[in-house]
């Protein structure tokens, strides 16, 4: 998907939520476990109920990978069943793989184009032949893990060099140079939703993926004051528990569209 398709998307449906698919057994409703495919049946049922409320969908490889080869093929029927009845929407990877130039080339076709996702998470840790090699296909998207809104982050990524710049703040500098802003997007967590100013100076333009609104606490109101584009709106907001944990009972689906919809509204009223 193009940047202009993607800002069309967000204009046409007075949205840039992102909905992430994390599912775990433990915590879907029990009914699906009867099903030969519960991961996938669950999946479905919450891209059917959302569809038109989102303009992104972000599964979290590791809640398919934990299931092994069933997992997996789960991971494939879902990205398949969003390309083929839900061709416009944007979906990510959340893979966050990084590593040295000819494994992250074989990562980069086993996403984009085996499994044909839009873009894929990569970490910035091995440095640039790390990422590069993600980059330069046709409409595929690195989102480059900056500032994450974990407890952790700080251990790291707001360390301080000689010349007072953060860790975050330096792969900002140096990645941006990387690819254009058709090309490359970041993920920076909206519990630190402050620092998107100081991030905006950096790269004014570039797409932002911010998880951690709804469960983890972030605020929308503050990431869109904070963090909108300077050319448009630039943001996809992403709420995985807060919408497809809404409810643990047979009517999960249209629970989850109740939560989808509160959100998606909001952002309407920011965007107007």
């Amino acid at each position: 998907m193009t940047r202009a398709e993607l800002n069309q998307r967000i204009e046409e449906k007075k949205s840039f939520l992102c909905v992430g698919l994390d599912p775990d057994l433990n915590k879907i409703p029990k009914h699906l476990l009867e099903l030969e495919d519960p991961i996938f049946e669950f999946n479905k049922a919450i891209i059917d109920a959302t569809h038109d409320l989102a303009v992104a969908y972000k599964p979290n490889t590791a809640f398919y990978e934990a299931y092994g080869l069933k997992g997996w093929q789960s991971l494939e029927k879902t990205i398949a069943y969003i390309n083929e009845h839900y061709g416009d929407l944007f979906t990510i990877a959340d893979a966050k793989r990084g590593d040295i130039g000819n494994t992250s080339a074989m990562y980069a076709k086993a996403f984009l184009e085996t499994l044909n996702f839009d873009s894929i998470t990569v970490a910035p840790y091995m440095g640039e032949d790390s990422v590069v090699p993600f980059l330069g296909l046709k409409n595929k998207w690195v989102i480059l893990l900056a500032l994450t809104s974990n407890i952790g982050s700080s251990n790291f990524q707001v360390l301080e060099n000689t010349q007072s710049k953060k860790l975050f703040e330096e792969v900002l500098e140096q990645s941006k140079e990387w690819a254009t802003d058709d090309e490359m997007m970041y993920v920076v967590g909206a519990t630190k939703a402050k620092a998107l100013s100081e991030i905006r100076t950096i790269i004014p333009n570039h797409f932002l993926l911010v998880p951690g609104v709804g469960a983890q606490g972030g605020s929308l109101e503050e990431v869109y004051k904070y963090g909108k584009a300077q050319d448009g709106i630039g943001l996809l907001v992403n709420s995985s528990r807060g919408i497809i944990y809404s409810s643990s009972k047979e009517d999960f689906a249209s629970s989850a569209r109740k939560s989808a919809l509160e959100l998606q509204s909001a952002m309407m009223q920011l965007l107007d």
